[in-house]
């Protein structure tokens, strides 16, 4: 079959179609449209840092306006998206449970030669949730030997809990303050709910559809990313799937290299309303940072894992999406105590702003606001002094 041809305006029109951005509640509104969110990304990327709220809440919040942070735990409460790890910890449609088998294995495999005294706490830790129900890592006694060296040293009882997670045993929930508790996992898994252990090739169709109808338009090798911990085969799935057409492969302008893409988006007539979104570094669409760059002509990174000294735009930089451009990144920390959003630099990028575009950039700030709980916004900083005081006259 010969490749599809689009251009980059077309590119990006599919690649915000899948993300879910073409325009302010695509998806609908309410507690069911966040499930969709989920069941259509079929992935959320949980973060823990909370400058501003989470990434989880934030992605979901972005396409569900009135979004409420309590619907994510109701939804997992009713069994229908469960939490675990495909290329990052996530949430995910409960139906697609049997997939993270194979994820259980490849941890079962990393660790099938512990040390004998590991294994025996694994079997007590896992005895004792039998007995007692869902625990926190803090309702084990502190059994450390050694003096905490940082955040990731965790102390025995603790990687106990993690492996028994990541090999199948257990699954987690969230207490209040985004701790985990863990469960037996078929306390948490519905009994419907199919645990047949797929192939790896259907393992690889099933990632290569589910990051296609999320990204729109990816690389082998961006599909295969999403599948890293079980390295299925999917190149060898993909040339399968684009002989029967249910696959396409395409050639953007001025991109190299061979892309695909689900053949439902080839005819689908798609129209970008110009909404303005204020994104998470961690939202699906950011994932890729070559593809802002490719198709967006975006040059993005999160500094907040940069050296302070080396930042450009600040700690925790959110890009300001309009229509199909970034127009701007906004580094930001909401004040809970003083209900104030600190918007420490409001940085614009080359893209000319119409009055109609700095007024939308406006309306999403202050929707911002008032998600992170904030009735007041400060701008401490900008590189574009006459947007700034228009957006300063309308916030």
């Amino acid at each position: 079959m010969e490749p599809v041809n689009l251009t980059k305006s077309q590119a990006r029109k599919i690649t915000l179609y899948a993300a879910g951005l073409t325009k302010r509640a695509q998806f609908g509104k309410g507690k069911e449209a966040v499930y969709k969110v989920i069941d259509h990304l079929g992935f959320v990327q949980v973060d823990t840092i909370y400058v501003v709220e989470r990434a989880h809440h934030h992605a979901l919040a972005t396409r569900v306006p009135g979004y409420k942070t309590e619907w994510l735990g109701e939804l997992q409460a009713e069994g229908r998206i469960y939490e675990f790890l495909t290329r990052e910890l996530g949430y995910i449609p409960m139906n697609e449970f049997r997939f993270s088998m194979l994820v259980h294995d490849s941890f079962s495999t990393k660790w099938n030669s512990l040390p004998q005294a590991e294994i025996n706490l694994m079997k007590k830790v896992l005895e004792r949730i039998s007995r007692e129900g869902p625990l926190a890592a803090n309702d084990f006694e502190n059994d450390r030997v050694t003096k905490s060296s940082g955040w990731w040293d965790w102390r025995p009882s603790k990687i106990a809990l993690e492996r028994l997670h990541l090999t199948g045993k257990l699954l987690t929930t969230r207490k209040k303050g985004f701790h985990k508790l863990y469960d037996l996992t078929d306390n948490i898994i519905p009994g419907h709910i199919d645990k047949t252990k797929p192939s790896k090739e259907e393992f690889a169709r099933q990632l290569i559809f589910r990051s296609l109808k999320a990204l729109g338009i990816a690389s082998a090798r961006e599909i295969a990313w999403n599948g890293r911990l079980v390295k299925p085969p999917v190149k060898q799935e993909l040339e399968k799937l684009v002989n029967t057409g249910e696959v396409c492969q395409v050639e953007v302008e001025g991109v190299k290299g061979v892309l695909y893409m689900h053949a439902e988006y080839k005819k689908k007539k798609i129209t970008i309303a110009g909404d303005a979104f204020v994104l998470s570094p961690f939202d699906m669409l950011n994932v890729y940072r070559h593809r802002l760059r490719d198709f967006f002509d975006f040059d993005y990174q999160v500094e907040c894992f940069v050296p302070a000294a080396k930042r450009k735009y600040g700690y925790f930089s959110l890009p300001i999406l309009v229509g199909d451009k970034f127009v701007a990144r906004m580094d930001s920390k909401a004040d809970r105590k003083q209900k104030t959003l600190a918007i420490n630099n409001l940085h614009f990028e080359k893209a000319k702003m119409s009055k109609l575009m700095t007024a939308k950039v406006c309306e999403a700030i202050q929707a911002f606001a008032k998600f992170n709980g904030c009735t007041a916004i400060s701008v401490k900083k900008s590189n574009d002094k006459a947007i700034m005081k228009r957006l300063l006259d309308k916030l």
